[in-house]
């Protein structure tokens, strides 16, 4: 499992493109037929995906938890961005069609990723953080997820928010998630950006038309830098990075965070005024 250490901003400031890219930016995660993941220290957040296609695909436990198994002291968020599939959790099988979302607590052993149709397998895209409190395992839909409704056209932002994993959702020790959805002919997530010291950030970008690229911003709000993201790559937003993005098409994106809170809201927002 590769290894992401945290960077202080002071250094981040003479980063060229090609070591942002290796610090933060998580690609080639989607293979088939394998569990790919990486370990980073914003938070000792895990994030990968699960690709089953032709067989069922076994979450073992890694050489850095130095644990029997891989939740015995993590909870994770799993959210299918593809194909219908199945997690079974301790042998009990839960159906995600593609944007419903799976948490599972502290403690379960044995989690499994099947795809229901080879032709048009599922790519789970999965975020873990420590835990010490079991919650139970919940499944919920999309259509089941409070969803907010932010921007406008006139500034290229019209999006839907789908909350899942949060205060006042589906209850976790400090796992926060959920997905962002843009409408045709908007561009910017979360913008203005935000950061927030507390929490971590991780985002995971999907449904990027074939051609297509992200500008994903990083960096604080004198000193911002971009990386360009494809379709089922992620990102890594540390606490004091600012997370905002354009695409040359509309798209989706997973959030996901660890820290302090579970409050959705806990951000400090930058005026687009200030951002150099």
């Amino acid at each position: 499992m590769k290894v992401i250490h945290s960077v202080h901003p002071d250094d981040f400031k003479i980063y060229q493109t090609e070591l942002i890219r290796e610090r933060f930016l998580l690609e080639n995660l989607v293979q088939p037929n394998r569990i790919n993941c990486v370990y980073t220290h914003y938070d000792r957040v895990i994030a990968g995906v699960a690709h089953p296609v032709t067989q069922p695909l076994t979450l073992n436990t890694y050489d850095n938890l130095k644990a029997e198994y891989f939740l015995e002291r993590r909870e994770i968020g799993i959210i299918n961005v593809a194909g219908d599939g199945e997690v079974t959790a301790d042998g009990i099988v839960y159906k995600l069609n593609k944007l419903d979302c799976l948490y599972i607590g502290k403690g379960v052993k044995q989690v499994t990723f099947s795809a229901a149709n080879v032709a048009e397998p599922p790519v789970f895209y999965l975020l873990s953080t420590p835990a010490h409190k079991n919650y139970p395992t919940s499944l919920m839909t999309i259509n089941d997820a409070e969803k907010v409704n932010a921007g406008g056209d006139d500034t290229a932002n019209k999006r839907t928010i789908n909350k899942y994993i949060h205060k006042a959702g589906i209850a976790s020790c400090q796992l926060v998630m959920g997905l962002t959805i843009l409408h045709t002919g908007s561009v910017w997530n979360t913008m203005p950006p935000h950061v927030h010291d507390r929490r971590m950030e991780a985002y995971f970008y999907f449904d990027i038309p074939a051609g297509q690229k992200v500008f994903h911003l990083m960096g604080e709000e004198t000193q911002s830098r971009h990386i360009l993201i494809d379709n089922y790559n992620a990102v890594i937003s540390p606490p004091w990075s600012m997370h905002s993005g354009a695409g040359t098409s509309n798209y989706s994106f997973i959030w996901g965070m660890g820290g302090e809170n579970l409050d959705y809201t806990d951000m400090d927002a930058i005026k687009i005024e200030n951002i150099r």
